[in-house]
């Protein structure tokens, strides 16, 4: 009896229509501030530059941990082989931040 009910007012709650925003809510895009446009690209060329360079380097680094640690030095070679992920993971996160970033204000 009392699963009967909870399932009968949970397909009611569930069949609800969904809440829409009120009419008239305004929602602008956006808009650079006057002069401050060439600043942020700046800034993020700078931010695509270091990911870059840093992933370079993270690999080589990994890398050379591998090479380094394949005789008598296993950790070391797997220290750097599990760094590897990280590295591309750090990568991927940088790569797609601008697109996540737009799905997610629009």
């Amino acid at each position: 009896m009392l699963l009967e009910a909870f399932t009968a007012a949970l397909a009611t709650a569930l069949a609800a229509a969904e809440p829409t925003p009120g009419v008239g809510v305004p929602n602008p895009a956006p808009t650079p501030i006057p002069g401050l446009a060439p600043v942020a690209e700046m800034f993020l060329g700078w931010g695509k530059w270091t990911l870059i360079v840093g992933g370079v380097l993270g690999m080589f680094i990994c890398g050379g941990m591998m090479i380094l640690g394949r005789r008598n030095r296993s950790s070391t070679a797997v220290d750097g082989a599990t760094g590897i992920p990280w590295v591309l993971g750090g990568l991927t996160l940088g790569s797609i931040g601008a697109a996540v970033v737009g799905v997610v204000l629009n």
